[in-house]
């Protein structure tokens, strides 16, 4: 053979391994959400992607690898999904309410996908200590954003910091995802009712019109 001749893949070997790769995240998801992910082996998730277990190593290195790559894609999927969402409406005070809802109708829709993000990610030493989770900045680079329109609209107080805000609601919709999944097998909270009242505890600390004189 000539060293260096280009060897080009045919478009059905290129689906096929593109479907292989697709059925190894998503039976990762399965897996860690089922199991843990501790407790998860490269075995199990094998049996459900319906490969063999050498097949997942041709894709990704270790678990740490697969949990990294399902947060990379399916955290590109829900940006996309908010921007749309947000896309039909003008008022940064209105996007808020989209945002905390759109959050949250995210953990129902995706009830396994929400245990790996919200549970199984924080079990990965290399997430917490090693990974830049950029696509989550992005994330809340867009709440941000909506704080910083509404300052320009004289909606939102200009001695609030949109960076520290960012996080603040960041992290109140996140603890409530948390105990959202962890409540299985128990009687769970209305998500839409949380959404509203988490914008509302934000307004009342940084809209104009809620300024105590």
């Amino acid at each position: 053979m000539n060293p260096h001749s280009v060897i080009v893949m045919s478009p059905s070997k290129r689906k096929t391994q593109s479907d292989k790769r697709v059925r190894i995240i998503d039976a990762s998801v399965e897996v860690f959400a089922e199991k843990g992910f501790r407790s998860a082996r490269i075995s199990d998730i094998a049996k459900v992607a319906n490969v063999a277990d050498g097949t997942i190593y041709l894709y990704f290195k270790n678990k740490d690898d697969l949990l990294l790559t399902i947060f990379e894609e399916k955290m590109e999927g829900l940006l996309a999904e908010l921007n749309e969402a947000l896309s039909g409406e003008e008022d940064p005070i209105s996007k808020m309410r989209i945002y905390a809802r759109e959050h949250f109708r995210r953990l129902v829709a995706d009830p396994q996908l929400a245990q790996v993000f919200q549970v199984e990610l924080r079990q990965s030493h290399k997430f917490l200590r090693e990974y830049r989770p950029e696509k989550l900045w992005k994330y809340l680079a867009v709440f941000r954003r909506l704080v910083e329109d509404g300052q320009k609209m004289g909606q939102i107080r200009p001695d609030r910091d949109p960076f520290l805000l960012q996080w603040a609601f960041f992290g109140a919709l996140d603890e409530i995802s948390i105990q959202w999944v962890l409540s299985r097998g128990r009687p769970r909270f209305n998500l839409e009712q949380a959404a509203e009242q988490i914008v509302e505890v934000f307004l009342s600390g940084m809209a104009v019109n809620q300024q105590q004189n």
